[in-house]
């Protein structure tokens, strides 16, 4: 079921698995990225030590910004990467066409960018502000949005994003869990036991995004 008006163009509907394999290969490759340039500034030191270069503090540098990455990388992969939730939610509900989706900000955390977003819901108003963050890892806004997106989920609890074309996929939660209490404890047991079913029944995120506002 999609939410597009009459006489607007619904894009074809996506296929999950495709989805999901799309966005586990944009995680490989982003971590292939970062495992080359940890190997370079580790490998080249020992290479220009091997070579007879002197041991010298200039030597050791490289190594500093390596661990440093190699650090940043883990934790990303910890707090940041969705890709399990995700496919966790699209087993319990169903993808819908929203016609309307507006980025009202961004944050960049240690562990992904963070976005603030409204997705539009025909016939309904107040559509609840939602942290996004894409599941596997990447911190650019997707390309495409300005058509409309998939959305999974319960707005009230939270859901997927998906947009059309690139198959770019972003954990939804509402960005102020608390306000929304009310209308969590309203949606009925059925409502409720789905969100439980899909894990997002409870705040997704909680530190380190609420310490960096």
């Amino acid at each position: 079921m999609s939410e597009s008006p009459p006489g607007t163009a619904t894009p074809e509907a996506v296929h999950v698995e495709r989805v999901m394999k799309q966005n586990y290969i944009a995680l490989v490759k982003l971590l292939a990225v970062r495992i080359v340039v940890i190997a370079v500034l580790i490998a080249v030191p020992m290479a220009l030590y091997g070579a007879g270069a002197p041991n010298s503090l200039f030597l050791v540098l490289p190594v500093i910004p390596a661990m440093f990455l190699l650090i940043l990388t883990a934790y990303r992969l910890w707090a940041g990467v969705r890709l399990a939730q995700c496919r966790k939610v699209l087993l319990h509900y169903p993808l819908e066409f929203h016609t309307r989706v507006v980025k009202k900000s961004s944050l960049w955390t240690e562990y992904g960018t963070v976005f603030e977003v409204k997705i539009s819901t025909r016939g309904e108003h107040g559509a609840p502000l939602m942290k996004a963050i894409n599941a596997a890892g990447r911190r650019r806004w997707p390309e495409g949005t300005e058509n409309g997106v998939w959305v999974a989920g319960d707005l009230a609890f939270g859901g997927v994003m998906v947009v059309p074309g690139s198959n770019a996929m972003l954990f939804l939660n509402p960005a102020d869990w608390d306000k929304l209490a009310p209308r969590r404890e309203e949606a009925g047991a059925e409502r409720i036991a789905r969100a439980q079913q899909a894990g997002i029944n409870r705040r997704n995120w909680r530190k380190p995004i609420l310490l960096r506002g």
